[in-house]
């Protein structure tokens, strides 16, 4: 099946029907103009400006702040694209009348200076002063949007929390809230690998190292030659002198591994903590005339999609239009299991110019009468929309019996299950499109995985049910140690047996503690700090209660299918060991005052 916005009624006019109708009246200069600006602490920042060819007056722009070269050299008479990371958005945007400023943040690419941290706030302020470079330039009309995919992504969302009179509409895609759950400790747990994985891919690009490079599917162009100089460094002197500064940039295990607690203060900078990083501690600062594009897809690494979600249940008084759809990590791969193909059919694009020209150039796009969210319901194979999140209010809960049901009653029992620290769902899952790894098939051995799991199946369902939204496990357990990580998973065993991956929640049981959300990170599901005042050790072998949300999803379970949940005390091909060495022994109980259950955010099919 396709995940194209033309089919069914989702939009009144679809992205790809409004981007058909689009006039491109411009064209694409072959080359921008690139040079440096200089910083207010004398660091030179290195920029593309791509503006429209044909345009006679001035023109909105669109600014692209990345740490992933705003542009490759290529070798003597080599083939191929220079600008594999914002080149699909200077390509489509410029003939449409936008100019695209493409900035190397600063310690990357072909600008000076050393990185201090992951979206280091230095990043924030010298985006501020690029803009104000753009407003005072003639081909602008003063007025700036800012978009990207992931780390560029929630650059946009640092821009607009400057304040910036000139900055009108951001479209962050892909990007996180919270640097902490939503990307390197989901539920307290540390991703082990991401850190390592994403500290080769940027020693590749900061030190040019060109062997390391090509380890990554999207730099395996052997023609790509490095990081392209500005116009006036025409024997690239000043690039070796600022790839040089580059070589004493942060490196990210290191850095990440700092961050044992939310919003801790590093042990030498007491006003940086992984707030500093995060979206959300500056969201105060983005003015509500500013309008908002937040997309994300269902398989989007480890929380982006709760990212997403946080953004616009924040912003409320912004314009903010949500987008979640069957897609990992920038959309690279269609996910649901019944795709026609593996690459998107969804005119993202489309969705996107129709964003910038409403709040950017006040065309009659009909943007306003659509409903502010649209979301891909995986099995259904269909777009849906709702005008609040989550879009499904109701819930039914089912509790685990000792007969391996899942029902809306149990008997009084427990349920028994040890971690096993070698168990993991492989390295074709959500995880590994975040750390750089080229996955293109989704959990295809999940039925032989699951299978070695302590799990629950209900009834085979008699309608077709959609589940849209977080499921919440609401578990009583039991541990031998005093902490855990539990992993929590919700799978589909069709009628003939087959068994799907739906979605899964993790936490970490030090963690476990709920607390209001703050009015900078508001949620739908339960929320926790992740401080050290809150981190508490179980109290072993006594009966705890925990509360573990699942990842977002919509899902249709086919009439026929049942629905199944699982549990594991480990995920050991992305997640630390909880606690190192010592596998808990987990007892779930079930039924009885203190009964497990599973809430699911269920409707009929109509």
């Amino acid at each position: 099946m396709s995940d194209s916005d033309l089919i069914g009624d989702a939009w009144r006019v679809a992205p790809a029907t409004y981007a058909a109708a689009r006039e491109v009246p411009f064209a694409l200069p072959e080359l921008p103009r690139s040079q440096y600006v200089t910083m207010r602490d004398g660091c030179r920042i290195a920029l593309d400006a791509w503006v429209p060819e044909g345009a006679t007056g001035p023109v909105p722009t669109i600014l692209i702040h990345t740490p992933y070269y705003r542009r490759f050299k290529l070798k003597e008479g080599g083939q191929g694209d220079a600008i594999p990371n914002a080149g699909k958005f200077v390509r489509y945007f410029v003939p449409r009348g936008y100019a695209v400023v493409v900035v190397d943040v600063r310690g990357t690419g072909a600008s000076f200076g050393t990185r201090d941290a992951f979206r280091s706030p230095k990043e924030r302020e010298d985006a501020r002063e690029i803009t104000d470079w753009i407003i005072a330039q003639p081909w602008s009309d003063q007025q700036v949007g800012a978009t990207g995919i992931s780390y560029p992504g929630a650059a946009s969302d640092f821009l607009a929390s400057t304040g910036h009179p000139a900055v009108k509409a951001i479209a962050p895609l892909f990007a996180v809230w919270d640097t902490y759950t939503d990307n390197y400790y989901p539920g307290g747990i540390l991703l082990k690998q991401l850190a390592k994985s994403y500290d080769d891919l940027m020693v590749a690009m900061d030190h040019d190292n060109r062997e390391l490079l090509r380890n990554y599917v999207y730099y395996q162009n052997p023609d790509l030659a490095g990081p392209h100089p500005v116009d006036e460094d025409a024997d690239g002197a000043l690039l070796a002198q600022a790839l040089h500064e580059h070589k004493g940039n942060f490196r990210q295990p290191d850095f990440m591994g700092e961050f044992r607690f939310r919003e801790e203060p590093l042990p030498y900078d007491a006003s940086f903590s992984s707030a500093s990083f995060s979206p959300y501690s500056v969201s105060p600062g983005i003015r509500p005339d500013v309008a908002v594009f937040a997309c994300s897809g269902w398989m989007d690494g480890a929380g982006y999609a709760n990212g997403a979600i946080s953004r616009y249940l924040t912003l409320k008084n912004n314009k903010v239009h949500l987008l979640l759809g069957p897609w990992d990590h920038g959309a690279r791969c269609n996910v649901s299991p019944w795709r026609r193909d593996q690459t998107p059919d969804f005119d993202l694009l489309g969705e996107m110019l129709r964003f910038f020209d409403h709040y950017m150039l006040g065309r009659a796009t009909g943007l306003d009468a659509e409903a502010p969210i649209h979301f891909f319901s995986l099995h259904a194979e269909r777009w849906k929309s709702a005008t609040q999140w989550p879009p499904v209010e109701t819930t039914t809960r089912l509790l685990p019996g000792a007969d391996g049901a899942l029902a809306a009653t149990a008997a009084p029992a427990r349920a028994e299950t040890r971690a096993d620290f070698t168990w993991g769902p492989g390295n074709g899952t959500r995880y590994e499109r975040i750390a750089g790894i080229n996955a293109t098939t989704y959990y295809a051995d999940w039925q032989e995985r699951e299978a070695k799991l302590l799990g629950w199946s209900g009834a085979p369902l008699d309608q077709a049910m959609e589940l849209s939204g977080h499921a919440i496990a609401d578990l009583w357990l039991e541990s031998s140690e005093p902490d855990a990580a539990l992993f929590v998973y919700l799978s589909e065993v069709e009628a003939d047996g087959t068994v799907r991956y739906v979605t899964e929640g993790l936490l970490r049981a030090l963690h476990r503690k709920e607390s209001p959300a703050p009015a900078t990170y508001r949620t739908t599901w339960p929320f926790r700090s992740f401080r050290r005042e809150d981190a508490a050790p179980l109290a072993v072998n006594e009966p705890t209660h925990i509360r573990i949300p699942l990842l977002p999803i919509s899902w249709t379970f086919a009439k026929g299918s049942r629905i199944r949940v699982s549990i594991a005390g480990a995920d050991a091909d992305h997640c630390v060991q909880v606690p190192h060495g010592r596998p808990p022994k987990l007892t779930l109980l079930l039924g009885g005052e203190k009964a497990t259950a599973i809430h699911l955010p269920l409707r009929p099919v109509e």
